[in-house]
């Protein structure tokens, strides 16, 4: 893949974009460099900083009813990775900063989030519902080596047999293989590995902080291997960047054992259209123009579309093409395998064995 020598190696976005909301933002500022991780990349100034903040809750009901999840959590806000296609870029803007490169190198580190999560498992009001880690931005993202925030969630999890999914492209995930598998046998946890490609060329520039290709495979493998079920993330699909890889992506993460995958087709919301546009004319000059106008074709006309229900699985030849790829994959490569419901029925005999219950209690009178 040719890419012009002006593309910021290591980030995603290429550029700073201005917020939406607030007329002053943060400025984009560090305290520290942060040296290069990947192969190739030039030590360049490409700060990151942590900032600490408070919230007073940290589980979310996730109201869009085609995303798949009741709730979720999320221990940090922005993401290191730099996926330039991430529609969680646009809720950085809530918090002050821009969706562009502020996404990447200002990240949001909620150091409290084992104990709230204590405190809503804990609660008399709370039904077993399975949690996401994360719904929004990568909980395995390089700031948990230096946090363990999603360890400490996980630990929280298992103390209350309470059921959990993990959503993540990181392969520290395998870290915390100890307490995944303690989940794994009361049937408490579902992987989601995300894996967009299997040419490094274009996990570079798509996905610049990620673990590589083949770290993702062995991870779903190891995975399996110790019996965690894992759904291959095969999103998003991009006409023209990795529409072409569908059936070898999905035999891949079948041989790995994976025992389904899901994907979405691309969609451009809010801020993200003009990064990606800007991405790609800088990093894939020769197809920038084709690639969009393929992702136009699947929504419309336009970069986005915000209706439920189609706005993820695209309209027209174009999108047609990719279910039937879908379709033919899943026939082909996961027939026979299911992704295992998680078990729910745990949650209330761990609230009594921790405590006297209410109707025990009542029982004393």
């Amino acid at each position: 893949m040719s890419h012009q020598k002006n593309v910021k190696k290591g980030r995603g976005a290429q550029k700073t974009v201005a917020n939406r909301f607030f007329e002053y933002s943060y400025e984009t500022r560090a305290d520290f460099l942060e040296y290069c991780r990947l192969e190739g990349e030039e030590a360049e100034e490409n700060r990151t900083q942590y900032v600490p903040i408070f919230p007073k809750t940290i589980v979310n009901k996730v109201t869009s009813p085609d995303v798949g999840m009741m709730y979720s959590m999320n221990p940090y806000q922005g993401c290191e990775h730099g996926c330039v296609y991430c529609y969680a870029r646009n809720t950085h803007e809530f918090w002050g900063y821009g969706p562009g490169l502020d996404f990447e190198r200002f990240i949001l580190v909620k150091k409290s989030a084992a104990s709230l999560l204590e405190e809503k498992l804990s609660s008399k009001q709370w039904e077993a519902h399975t949690i996401v880690l994360s719904g929004n931005t990568d909980c395995y993202q390089p700031a948990e080596h230096k946090f363990g925030i999603t360890r400490a969630c996980l630990e929280v999890f298992h103390k209350y047999k309470h059921p959990v999914g993990i959503i993540t492209k990181n392969a520290l995930i395998l870290r915390d293989l100890d307490i995944l598998k303690e989940l794994a046998k009361d049937g408490l946890i579902g992987v989601n590995i995300s894996i967009t490609s299997l040419s490094e060329d274009t996990r570079r520039i798509l996905e610049p902080r990620t673990a590589t290709i083949q770290k993702r495979l062995k991870t779903i493998r190891t995975l399996s291997e110790h019996n965690i079920p894992v759904n291959a993330m095969l999103a998003p699909i991009i006409p023209g960047i990795n529409s072409h890889e569908i059936m070898n992506l999905a035999k891949a993460v079948s041989e790995q054992g994976a025992t389904s995958f899901a994907f979405t087709v691309v969609r451009l919301n809010g801020a993200i259209g003009q990064i990606f546009s800007d991405w790609i004319r800088k990093s894939l000059p020769d197809r920038a123009e084709k690639v969009l106008s393929q992702i136009r074709a699947c929504h419309g006309g336009t970069l986005n579309d915000s209706r439920f229900g189609v706005r993820s699985r695209g309209e027209g030849k174009i999108a047609e093409q990719i279910h039937n790829l879908v379709k033919l994959a899943k026939h082909t490569y996961f027939k026979d395998k299911t992704f295992p419901t998680l078990n729910h029925g745990l949650y209330h005999k761990c609230k009594e064995a921790n405590g006297v219950s209410e109707s025990r209690q009542m029982k004393l009178f």
